[in-house]
């Protein structure tokens, strides 16, 4: 079967027209905003819920806090020609107790030395002397002190930074798209524009009241 290619046929054949750059640019805008809004739901409500509770630092929510204080004596081996193995006494610690989270801040000097563990609501320090005695102070906190330590990325690694990070572009991007769709709707573009100069004014005025 051929094709009609004579000049009536032509004029009939619908003409495929590309959309314009206006809509295009709509389209793009509403995927880009709708699947960026879904993928990051639980970050943005984390990071808003965990804003409200870091602002009030006294709420507890019935979360339990726990201090324990221990002693003991560290095992041979701790010490190697007059300078302590903090590899060792660190696992050593870790097994013993089930302390968690990074140990770091190691010092040792006149025979007295120490280091912490440190994690999101936890926190354990620990001092030893040159006869291998050590005491130990834990402080857990509760859930929402954890959440809040999360929100502020202390002692939460470098994973959970890369996390805060690609949730604040997440969040810009959520923000600019919604932006740029609001401008494509004629019947609120005046009011909505007039809401974000009247917001930021009142931001600004606060900001400077609070200086």
């Amino acid at each position: 079967m051929t094709q009609d290619t004579s000049p009536a046929a032509a004029a009939t054949r619908p003409v495929l027209r590309q959309r314009p750059v206006r809509a295009r640019l709509n389209v793009w805008l509403r995927w880009l905003h709708t699947y960026i809004s879904m993928f990051s739901l639980l970050l943005i409500l984390f990071f808003a819920a965990t804003g409200v509770t870091l602002n009030h630092p006294n709420w507890t929510f019935g979360g339990v806090e726990k201090h324990q204080q221990l002693s003991g004596t560290l095992p041979a081996g701790w010490i190697q020609r007059s300078q302590p193995d903090a590899l060792k006494i660190a696992e050593f610690l870790r097994a013993k107790y089930g302390l968690h989270g990074s140990a770091d801040d190691f010092q040792y000097s006149g025979g007295v030395g120490g280091l912490s563990f440190r994690a999101p609501g936890y926190s354990a320090d620990v001092q030893f002397d040159q006869g291998g005695k050590y005491s130990v102070n834990v402080d857990a906190q509760g859930a929402l002190a954890i959440a809040n330590d999360f929100h502020k990325g202390r002692d939460s690694g470098g994973a959970w930074s890369w996390v805060i990070d690609v949730s604040g572009v997440f969040l810009v991007v959520v923000a600019l798209t919604g932006l740029g769709l609001m401008l494509f709707l004629k019947k609120v573009r005046t009011a909505s524009l007039i809401g974000i100069v009247v917001g930021g004014l009142v931001m600004g005025y606060l900001m400077w009241r609070a200086m």
